[in-house]
């Protein structure tokens, strides 16, 4: 069983025929989960706040509240809540999940609630984990899909830096004898079976270097479950929301991951596309920071946005409209700009810019160029270690989401 289930999973991903295209995997999940629940062989799982902070509640006991307060303002806290209660009103009203849409979006908040109560409970024991003190981070900016991976990985190699990996961030409170890593790659194993084009849009690995976007979705930002589900109201809800309750539990776990992991004299290499839309709150938390720019041509970006978009969408609701993700984007694209350049007005902190194609031409340029604009020391153990990254990933999956935006720019 484990070889065949290790075959399937190395096996090349079947053709993306279409942008809203379901790998067959999960076709049969959604199907076998919509009988299962229709014919009683399973219970359907309950969407509902009060039932998904019960079940998280259950292991705290008496403690459940003191958990949920741990470390937090009641600002934070009623915060939290409230989100909470919109997210799940909106996915009801709007989102017309199918059914493995359902159990996703259970298995997803449920998640949140349980790792909001277990950071509680760890920051009521060891509070000394919320003192940490942060070497000033780098941060990358811009939208997705204009190449900030890319300069967040390369920045990532560096030695002198530090970063986040795909199992602290998606697995982020710290636990014994290395089960984030374990959790992470059975959860990536099992993501690649249900939607075999993940990786090419977006390659990852338990250790490798990954953006911070599951911290924030942590607090319930709006960015991670948008590029799911079709709930304007949420998001619409969420953009004209103050952002600092979401970003003060950002610094937290950032500052307990840092001193979990003895990293925090070391500055962490920070990217989300999200940050755009809430750059002046960002660096209200971060004042030293150094910033990176991203800048890539905005029909490029949209069009690769709308690729990762619907690859998500399609697998969680069977109604999924190409126009109305397409106006989304293009909303969300004007939305982080506008916020982006009201934010860096003011801004006094050093600054570089990275465009996308001068990247592509010669990032060795680009980094150094980088490099001298921050203010930071290029030495050549960062170089070697950039130029194993880029060996590496010469013939990595990223290449196969090119290919596929080609072939459907050809077929339209």
């Amino acid at each position: 069983m484990a070889s065949i289930t290790r075959d399937r999973i190395l096996m090349p991903p079947p053709t993306r025929d279409h942008l809203l295209a379901r790998g067959p995997l999960a076709e049969k999940a959604n199907d076998f989960l919509g009988k299962a629940w229709a014919r009683g062989w399973l219970p359907p799982p309950a969407l509902d706040p009060e039932a998904l902070w019960q079940l998280a509640a259950k292991p705290y006991g008496a403690r459940a509240e003191a958990a949920e307060h741990g470390g937090r303002s009641p600002e934070d806290v009623a915060d939290f809540r409230e989100r909470l209660e919109r997210l799940i009103a909106a996915i009801a009203a709007e989102a017309d999940l199918n059914p493995l849409g359902r159990a996703m979006a259970w298995g997803q908040l449920s998640r949140v609630v349980k790792n909001r109560l277990a950071f509680g409970a760890l920051w009521l024991d060891r509070p000394q984990l919320l003192e940490t003190p942060l070497a000033p981070p780098i941060i990358v900016i811009g939208h997705m899909r204009s190449g900030t991976t890319r300069i967040h990985t390369l920045l990532a190699a560096d030695p002198a830096h530090s970063h986040t990996r795909y199992c602290d961030a998606y697995h982020p409170v710290p636990a014994r004898f290395g089960m984030n890593r374990v959790k992470a790659a059975m959860e990536l194993a099992m993501l690649g079976l249900l939607n075999p084009w993940m990786q090419s849009i977006h390659p990852m690995a338990p250790a490798a270097v990954e953006e911070e976007l599951a911290w924030l979705s942590a607090a319930l930002h709006h960015s991670i479950y948008e590029s799911q589900w079709h709930i304007p109201a949420y998001s619409a809800w969420s953009e004209a929301r103050d952002p600092l309750p979401i970003y003060r539990e950002f610094r937290r776990i950032l500052q307990t991951d840092a001193g979990h992991r003895g990293l925090a004299d070391r500055p962490r290499v920070l990217k989300v596309p999200a940050f755009a839309e809430d750059l002046a709150t960002l660096l209200a938390l971060f004042p030293q920071a150094r910033l990176v720019l991203a800048e890539r041509e905005h029909e490029a970006v949209l069009k690769s946005a709308i690729s990762l978009a619907a690859n998500q969408m399609a697998m969680q609701s069977d109604t999924c409209c190409l126009e109305r993700i397409e106006a989304r984007w293009r909303q969300k694209i004007a939305l982080r700009e506008a916020r982006m350049a009201e934010a860096l007005e003011g801004w006094q902190g050093p600054v570089a810019r990275a465009c996308f194609d001068a990247l592509n031409a010669d990032w060795e340029a680009a980094i150094a160029r980088i490099y001298a604009n921050l203010g930071l020391a290029l030495t050549p153990e960062a170089v070697a270690a950039m130029r194993k990254v880029v060996a590496a990933s010469d013939s990595g999956h990223h290449r196969q989401h090119a290919e596929q935006l080609a072939r459907f720019a050809q077929g339209a």
